[in-house]
C-alpha cells in the first residue's frame, strides 16, 4: 500500500524492530496495536477508508479511544511521495499523528511536513547508542499550543473565585469595624466630664 513498494531488507528489519520497541515502550499506558511490514492487524477507521499506521495507541479506559497514531520511517522512506501518500492522510485523522524518523532525516521530515501542510503533532528522531535505541522529540506542532491554551480558562476561573472569596471577607470586616468604633466613641466622652 505504501509508495515504497520494496524497502531494502535491512531497512525493513530495522523498521519492524523499531515498531516492536515502541510497542514495548507504550505497553503500560496504552493498548498498543502494531502493523509491521505488510500486516494489517490494527486499522484506524472502517471499511475501504481504513488506514493502517505502524503503531496505534488506544486508551485502556472504557471508551477505547484511539489516543495517537504513529508512523515509523527509514532513510529510504523519508521522501515527498511517502509524505503525501501516508503522512498527509494520517495527519487528517482525529487522533494526534506522531512521526518517527532516523536522526539524519529529521530536518528533511520537518521540511516535507511544512511543504505539504501535513498536520503532524510531533516528530521524533531515533538513533542507536550501543544496544539501546534513543527517541528524541525534534519538532512539536502548533497543536500543542492548543493544549497550553486550555489552562487559560482555569486561571480566569481562579481569578473569579479569588474575587468571590474577597467579597465575603470585606463584608465580614465592615460590621466588625462598626462595632469597635461605636462603643469607645460613646463611652469615653461621657465618663470624662463626670470625673471633672
Amino acid at each position: 500500500m505504501s509508495p515504497i513498494l520494496v524497502r531494502p531488507v535491512r531497512e525493513q528489519l530495522e523498521h519492524d524492530r523499531i515498531i516492536r520497541l515502541l510497542q514495548a515502550k507504550f505497553r503500560r499506558r496504552f493498548d498498543v496495536g502494531i502493523n509491521p511490514g505488510q500486516e494489517q492487524n490494527t486499522p484506524v477507521g472502517v471499511g475501504p477508508s481504513a488506514v493502517f499506521p505502524d503503531v496505534v495507541l488506544t486508551s485502556l479506559q472504557r471508551g477505547r479511544k484511539i489516543e495517537t497514531v504513529i508512523e515509523v520511517e527509514t532513510v529510504e522512506s523519508v521522501n515527498n511521495l511517502e509524505s503525501l501518500a501516508e503522512w498527509a492522510p494520517f495527519g487528517r485523522l482525529r487522533p494526534p499523528f506522531h512521526l518517527y524518523v532516523p536522526a539524519s532525516m529529521s530536518d528533511v521530515a520537518k521540511r516535507l511536513c511544512a511543504d505539504g501542510h501535513i498536520e503532524v503533532s510531533e516528530i521524533f528522531s531515533y538513533h542507536w547508542i550501543g544496544e539501546e535505541m534513543r527517541f528524541v522529540s525534534v519538532h512539536k506542532a502548533p497543536a500543542d499550543v492548543r493544549k497550553h491554551a486550555q489552562p487559560a480558562p482555569v486561571s480566569s476561573s481562579k481569578s473569579v473565585s479569588s474575587k468571590s472569596a474577597k467579597k465575603p471577607k470585606a463584608s465580614k470586616a465592615k460590621p466588625a469595624r462598626k462595632a469597635v468604633k461605636s462603643k469607645p466613641a460613646r463611652k469615653a466622652p461621657a465618663r470624662s466630664p463626670k470625673r471633672k
